[in-house]
């Protein structure tokens, strides 16, 4: 069993990321990501990798676009602001069905907003964080253990369905240490006929295109890619749940609040408060079933959030706005305390 070493979230995405056979990073330093660019660049050269710290976001989006196009893994990793600057090379990847790893650690805003944790940028990645119709895999890890782990799997999933991967962090995950087993080293042996590696005369050629001036060739392509994307729906959706057996309060709550929910969820308890948590891992496909679920058993809802309300908005349409839903929420870098969480437990439940 593979002993755990104190690491800090960033560098446990990148040291995970490299476990997965990724040896191809391009990004920009930007607060409060900037470690996963430091320790890249740190290792890279070390392993036969390629660290390049490019001119500007967009330029790195697009280098990672170059590499993903010959079949290798590669990554970027950027907060919130940096994220807005590579969102049409996201799409390009996405146009042309490309995988590749985006690491967002999210910070305040709108504009440069500030340098503390947020989660405000929820809808930019659930939405499509690009022009255009389609989705990319998005995680919310709220450990660093997960960090870890979910970094290898975005990896395998965003290969595996031909498209890009987001993992959506903060700021406080990124920079908090603690234990973790890394993963195992993955071995990259599948073949991607797609790729464009050279032919030698041995295949046709592979053209890497997100670019389709017939309508009717765009409407074939863009829908194949959303039966791939019901696919997905069907199968790749993650979720904890907390103390729902007998719960008659359901929070919902992902990265660095759904901790601070828990420890509000255990003195409630202790309350007499019969009050559980879902924690969705995957926000895009978001666990619509199991809050549906709840929504048969619970008597209301509360999403515990970083910004003003926008995971809300799914927890309503998963539910069919069956039950009441509040929020309780922090912005501007500020995390609610549990006992902030108390209240709108307590209040959700009189």
């Amino acid at each position: 069993m593979q002993e755990k070493v104190l690491m800090k979230g960033n560098e446990a995405i990148a040291e995970a990321a490299i476990l997965a056979g990724c040896r191809h990073y391009f990004g920009y330093p930007i607060t409060p990501q900037t470690e996963v660019a430091a320790y890249m660049a740190k290792r890279m050269p070390k392993i036969g990798g390629t660290f390049l710290q490019a001119e500007s976001e967009i330029a790195a989006i697009n280098m990672v676009y170059g590499v993903a196009s010959t079949g290798k893994r590669a990554m970027t990793s950027s907060s919130s602001p940096g994220i807005s600057l590579k969102t049409e090379g996201i799409s390009y990847l996405a146009g042309a069905d490309l995988p590749a790893l985006i690491v967002n650690v999210q910070r305040g805003g709108p504009g440069l907003g500030g340098i503390q944790p947020s989660q405000s940028d929820y809808f930019l990645a659930t939405r499509g964080p690009g022009h255009g119709d389609f989705h990319v895999l998005v995680f919310a890890p709220s450990s660093v253990q997960e960090m870890a782990d979910l970094t290898s799997l975005a990896f395998d999933l965003a290969e595996k369905y031909r498209m890009p991967a987001m993992l959506l962090a903060d700021g406080t995950m990124g920079q908090m240490m603690e234990p973790v087993v890394l993963p195992e080293p993955t071995e990259l042996t599948r073949e991607k006929p797609w790729a464009v590696t050279g032919t030698k005369c041995a295949r046709e050629h592979n053209i890497i295109n997100s670019l389709y001036l017939s309508p009717q060739e765009l409407e074939r392509l863009n829908i194949e890619r959303f039966e791939r994307y019901k696919t997905i729906e069907a199968t790749e959706t993650r979720w904890e749940s907390f103390m729902m057996d007998d719960a008659e309060i359901c929070i919902v709550s992902c990265g660095i609040t759904a901790r601070v929910s828990r420890n509000a969820i255990v003195e409630a308890r202790k309350q007499g408060i019969k009050v559980g948590m879902i924690r969705p891992i995957t926000l895009w496909p978001f666990p619509e079933k199991p809050l549906l679920e709840a929504a048969e058993k619970v008597k209301a809802f509360v999403c515990v959030e970083l910004n003003m309300g926008q995971m809300i908005q799914d927890v309503e349409l998963a539910i069919k706005c069956r039950k009441p839903v509040s929020l309780c929420s922090r912005v501007g870098g500020m995390i609610p305390s549990p006992e902030e969480v108390l209240a709108a437990i307590k209040q959700a439940n009189e």
